[in-house]
């Protein structure tokens, strides 16, 4: 009978909220003073590892609640031996709650959210009131939110929830630029989805 390999040790490009006390400091986590960008629901990390790998001068934390996708990413950063950008593998809420410090990130993104297309699920949807709450909590004061997403409804609800908030400004949204091959989106959602001809909804809010 073949036996599974050993799992491969990703530390420290993969970690679980179970690993961690809180707070994270990050002069620690990442050792230096630069500012840090959350990805929230990284998934297979292509934002994570293109943003790290163009802004060297940035801290990125993709946090994933899937860990097979998140050590896939590891695994990747891993192997760039990236200095910048780690995954940390559990339920956002939870580390915002237990581990990141108030008014610590400079940027939280959150890109094509797993929408719950059943009405039944869509309570597991990330974008909530308390989401919201949270972001404001782990943001720095002028500190941004970026988010987008492929299904207008979401969008929609997203929009309500940020456009509505006094505690943020609406930012324009960032321009939808010409992807120069197969790996220059944000995501692999937004590939998919801009090759089928679909409209994404892109919006920034930065905290007051």
């Amino acid at each position: 009978m073949q036996l599974n390999p050993p799992r491969v040790d990703l530390r420290p490009w993969f970690l679980t909220v179970a690993d961690l006390q809180a707070p994270i400091v990050w002069s620690r986590f990442f050792g230096n003073e630069n500012p840090v960008d959350i990805d929230v629901g990284c998934g297979r990390g292509l934002f994570l590892y293109n943003e790290s790998l163009a802004h060297p001068e940035r801290n990125y934390l993709g946090i994933e609640i899937d860990f097979k996708e998140g050590r896939r990413t590891a695994t990747r950063l891993k192997k760039r031996q990236a200095e910048n950008a780690r995954v940390l593998g559990g339920d956002v809420r939870e580390a915002f709650q237990r581990l990141i410090a108030p008014q610590s990130v400079a940027v939280v993104h959150v890109y094509f959210p797993d929408p719950w297309w059943k009405a039944k699920h869509r309570k597991r949807r990330v974008f909530t009131n308390d989401f919201v709450d949270q972001v404001v909590e782990v943001l720095q004061p002028g500190g941004v939110l970026s988010s987008a997403t492929d299904v207008p409804e979401y969008f929609e609800v997203i929009q309500g929830l940020m456009d509505h908030d006094p505690r943020f400004k609406p930012l324009p949204p960032p321009p939808e630029k010409i992807p120069e091959h197969d790996m220059d989106y944000l995501t692999s959602f937004e590939r998919k989805a801009r090759q089928r001809g679909e409209t994404i909804g892109r919006g920034r809010w930065k905290l007051r």
